[in-house]
């Protein structure tokens, strides 16, 4: 899908994909307004004709080709355990998405628009109500747009954990773990990713400091600094940041970081499911020192070790 703008690094902001799911009800039809990130979009098509496969949910519609790349199909609304309306109002679209490397559809019942929002107009879900098989662990966020409705910003690597497609990689001997030491500062609005991170760097001998969004994660800084003071760049060796966060995102947080004679010193990695070059390049211009796709706890260890060491290399 083209990137037609370009968001400014520390913008704090984010561009997604709006789409609808209309739930047939004893009243009428419910349109439930959902997003998606576009960094997390490859692009939007008609559905094609689809290989059903024998034995599965039938929430899986199924697989086709997409220039060579076989492209599996989960149905939201059936997996959500949405009735869907039959009266032939709905305009089906297949949203061909990318994260953690892996290319997934997901069908839609209208892909309407392209929307700007800030990250501060973004508050974490604290109810989720009439929306099927959703959980709050599987909502980014929600924000309001025009008249007051509500729109849902879905994690969908959450739901395709959950749909058992993808699981992080996590298989290293613990002997093959390099003891470094310090404080580590990770932010991740995930619970999950927070302790798969935390766990790591545990292995690593390091202290670790959590945070849940940027702002957090400037506060447990400022904490931090009340602690080490002068000795903070000596202490804290890395910060590992998720890009997509309520209130203030990864890139948002790293600008404010890198402008702070405090801490412009410390390093920092990104730690993301969006797997785009484009996410990649906005990282480095950010001031992160790798850009990590979640996650592969092999190569996890291996750059964040390299990005440690280096650190340490230009202090001495």
């Amino acid at each position: 899908m083209a990137k037609d703008s370009i968001l400014k690094v520390g913008s704090n902001e984010m561009e997604l994909v709006d789409f609808r799911i209309f739930k047939k009800e004893e009243k009428g039809v419910y349109e439930g307004i959902y997003g998606v990130n576009v960094a997390k979009v490859r692009e939007i098509i008609k559905i094609p004709n689809l290989t059903e496969l024998p034995g599965v949910p039938d929430y899986i519609e199924g697989i086709f080709d997409l220039r060579g790349i076989v492209i599996p199909v989960v149905n939201l609304a059936k997996w959500m355990n949405i009735k869907e309306p039959d009266d032939g109002s709905i305009k089906p679209r297949i949203i061909i998405t990318e994260f953690s490397d892996i290319l997934i559809g997901f069908v839609v019942h209208e892909a309407k628009r392209i929307r700007r929002i800030s990250w501060k107009d973004i508050e974490p879900a604290s109810f989720v109500a009439g929306m099927g098989s959703l959980d709050k662990s599987q909502i980014t966020g929600v924000t309001r747009i025009e008249n007051d409705d509500v729109l849902l910003i879905l994690d969908l690597e959450s739901v395709v954990q959950a749909l058992g497609i993808y699981q992080p990689k996590i298989d290293v001997n613990d002997a093959d773990i390099e003891i470094i030491g310090g404080t580590a500062l990770i932010l991740d609005d995930s619970m999950i990713a927070r302790k798969l991170v935390s766990d790591a760097l545990k292995k690593m001998g390091m202290r670790v400091v959590e945070a849940k969004d940027g702002m957090e994660g400037l506060e447990r800084l400022n904490e931090l600094y009340k602690t080490y003071s002068d000795r903070m760049t000596d202490e804290v060796k890395i910060i590992i940041s998720d890009v997509e966060m309520p209130q203030m995102d990864g890139f948002h947080f790293a600008a404010n970081v890198k402008e702070d004679e405090r801490f412009k010193n410390i390093p920092i990695v990104f730690n993301s499911s969006i797997s785009d070059h484009f996410s990649e390049l906005r990282g480095k211009e950010a001031g992160g020192e790798a850009y990590l796709t979640k996650f592969d706890e092999s190569i996890f260890y291996k750059e964040v070790s390299k990005v440690i060491k280096s650190h340490v290399k230009k202090a001495q």
